[in-house]
């Protein structure tokens, strides 16, 4: 059963609207370490004052030994979720020696494929495990898409909300399933208006040249003569596009958010099905094993896309089998650039226009989705990415085309009920200042992120990696000048100590070979029930 937006805002109206205080959050943010005086891309490895990348539970890596990433726990305040990023920057900017954490999305100055280094987890199987899926992304797609960073947000409604929409709507079939159903509705309406969220967040209009260089099936103009940026002059986020996090292996792969059966068999059969164009990739050039599986996706996490649906896994279980066994527990936003003008590449005002858009989703109608749904989704979000900020912009409809303001203004209407609830509950007009700023990006869209860049690249005649570094320094220094309290230092110290210990005994208790370790993983999927 798919459940009903009626019975949802039924729960959500008068004293229900308490379940709004208690939406989970959770912030995962990417960022290069990088030279502060040349930008160049860091070729250090991951610093051990910052702990264990593999156990460690706030600090981490991505793709490259040089992507940091940053990792809050789910918290219910905007407010707090956001200082526990500030500590992480704060206290990992303490540490790093002359380097710096890059603040924008798209990559400081790299030297070709072979100058971004592949992530290193130590010798234990899941550490293998880890290194040898970077190598199969790095030999599929490149190491430079790699390096593109970004924010992941994760949102989840209380459980509280769900129980009550549950019994509302005369507790159909099993509470799990319905909580299941209704963020798939969330998702299928995220994928035909996640146009609007790239428009007004969007932060990579501009690359810096070494980036594509010896590439010449790219469609990006220089900036100005004699340039090393390469951009689109009407673009809002490249990182989502062709360069980005985009892959045309698979493009054939149809994926459907009908139902959690759709989506798993989908995955499950691209995990499962040798892939031939994949299927020579053998060992790397440093004679590394060059891919877990020559499959069209080694696991779950190599599908790009800006949305998935999620559950914290047991440890060594795949993501499919764990949404099988209990379904989705939250969703996993992945469309949100850094934003090169904010000392954490987010702030609360972003916050909270992204949680407008999650629970009027939620709450809007969800149709059903088919394959003409996606090809004019697909389309849509490449106008915006190439041509966000055209004055003439129009997207598709099931009715036809529509100008851009016309059907973003409608969205933000949709989004102000929410916002209103969410005033309501919190007191103030923060949600409604969000909106506002929302309204005034789409009416002028110099005032966007992208549109912010372009212009002062302009007026100050600098290539993009140069602005992008003069924010970079300019945020490193804040959080060195506002150190940790001693009692903080203290807590991360003794969270990396702990984090190396455990790598160390998760190394010494491995007890089969590594070739025997990811027979029993891909085993698993045996198991999935189709």
């Amino acid at each position: 059963m798919i459940p009903s937006a009626n019975t949802h805002r039924e729960v959500l109206a008068g004293a229900g609207n308490d379940h709004l205080r208690h939406i989970g959050r959770g912030i995962e943010k990417e960022g290069l370490r990088v030279n502060p005086d040349s930008g160049m891309l860091a070729q250090t490895p991951h610093p051990a004052a910052l702990g264990s990348a593999l156990t460690h539970s706030s600090i981490t890596t991505d793709y490259s030994e040089s992507l940091l990433e940053f990792i809050t726990p789910v918290c219910t305040d905007v407010d707090e979720s956001l200082d526990q990023l500030k500590a992480i920057h704060r206290f990992t900017a303490s540490q790093l020696e002359a380097e710096l954490v890059w603040g924008a999305s798209m990559p400081c100055i790299v030297t070709g494929e072979q100058g971004i280094p592949i992530a290193t987890y130590g010798g234990s199987n899941v550490g293998t495990m880890k290194r040898v899926y970077r190598n199969g992304l790095g030999v599929r797609y490149g190491r430079m898409m790699q390096a593109i960073a970004g924010i992941h947000y994760n949102f989840s409604m209380p459980e509280s909300f769900w129980e009550a929409s549950w019994q509302a709507a005369g507790s159909p079939g099993d509470l799990q399933s319905y909580k299941t159903e209704g963020y798939l509705g969330l998702i299928r309406n995220f994928n035909s208006r996640v146009w609007l969220l790239i428009y007004l967040l969007g932060a990579s209009p501009a690359v810096c040249a070494s980036f594509l260089k010896g590439n010449r099936n790219h469609h990006l103009q220089p900036f100005d003569t004699g340039s090393n940026t390469l951009h689109l002059p009407y673009a809002t986020s490249l990182r989502m596009g062709d360069l980005g996090y985009n892959s045309n292996a698979q493009a054939s792969l149809d994926v459907c958010y009908n139902s959690l059966d759709n989506y798993v068999s989908a995955l499950h059969q691209a995990i499962v099905t040798p892939h031939p164009d994949y299927r020579d990739f053998k060992l790397t050039e440093g004679g590394e094993q060059a891919q877990l599986n020559d499959s069209l996706l080694q696991i779950e996490n190599e599908f790009y896309s800006p949305i998935r649906p999620k559950r914290v896994t047991r440890s060594g279980e795949a993501p499919l089998l764990a949404l099988q066994r209990a379904g989705i527990e939250y969703i996993e936003v992945r469309c949100v650039d850094i934003n090169p003008f904010l000392p954490l590449g987010i702030d609360a005002a972003t916050i909270r226009l992204i949680d407008m858009f999650l629970l009027d989703c939620l709450l809007a109608d969800s149709p059903l989705c088919d394959a003409s749904t996606r090809a004019r989704e697909k389309e849509n979000t490449r106008r915006i990415v190439d041509l966000g900020r055209s004055e003439d912009l129009s997207l598709l409809t099931p009715e036809g085309e529509v100008a851009f303001q016309t059907q973003a203004h409608a969205l933000l209407a949709e989004m102000a009920q929410c916002g209103e609830m969410l005033d309501a509950v919190h007191g103030g007009t923060d949600y409604a200042d969000s909106l506002s700023m929302a309204s005034d990006r789409i009416d002028n869209p110099e005032l966007t992120p992208s549109g912010r860049i372009l212009k002062e690249m302009g007026a100050t005649n600098q290539p993009f990696w140069a602005l992008a570094l003069k924010y970079s320094r300019r945020w490193h220094k804040e959080f060195i000048n506002e150190p940790l309290s001693p009692d903080e230092v203290e807590h991360f110290v003794a969270a990396c100590e702990a984090s190396h210990a455990q790598q160390q005994a998760i190394e010494a208790a491995d007890e089969v070979d590594f070739e025997t370790y990811l027979a029993q993983f891909y085993a698993q999927y045996q198991g999935v029930t189709l």
